[in-house]
């Protein structure tokens, strides 16, 4: 069953790698990011190495556009963040670990507002690291 969340930002905030690095290796994760990552142009399954082994997710960047409005939650907190990061896993623990990391990441470093459409829920950056890190502990 997939997953999905989605990480609305700045165009100008959206980091390079090196960042978004900088700002995983905080966690103490130990989670690298595959070099094919581009900022705004990834588009795809994204690998990454968490404790040495394959892991990864898939990310697409896109326009905000009109979708942010549409959602109760979201509207009010969205502000002029104009790019949308939609990351999704699978059930493999690996993936939802460096998905919830990197969501982490770009909340608490990058100033991006996540969005759990299901349930229509903001999420805070300190949920989606403590999350990343009980999936951590469970390998």
């Amino acid at each position: 069953m997939a997953r999905a969340r989605t990480a609305y930002l700045n165009r100008a905030d959206v980091p390079d790698r090196a960042a978004l690095q900088a700002a995983l290796d905080a966690f103490k994760l130990k989670l690298v990011l595959d070099d094919g990552y581009v900022p705004l142009l990834t588009s795809g399954y994204l690998p990454c190495t968490l404790q040495g082994e394959d892991a990864g997710f898939t990310l697409r960047f896109r326009d905000v556009g009109e979708d942010g409005g549409k959602s109760p939650a979201l509207a009010p907190v969205l502000g002029a963040r104009d790019v949308a990061a939609d990351i999704k896993w699978s059930g493999d623990i690996r993936e939802e670990v460096s998905a919830m990391a990197v969501l982490a990441a770009l909340a608490g470093s990058f100033g991006a507002v996540v969005h759990d459409p299901e349930k229509d829920a903001l999420i805070a950056a300190k949920t989606l690291l403590a999350r990343a890190k009980e999936g951590a502990e469970e390998l």
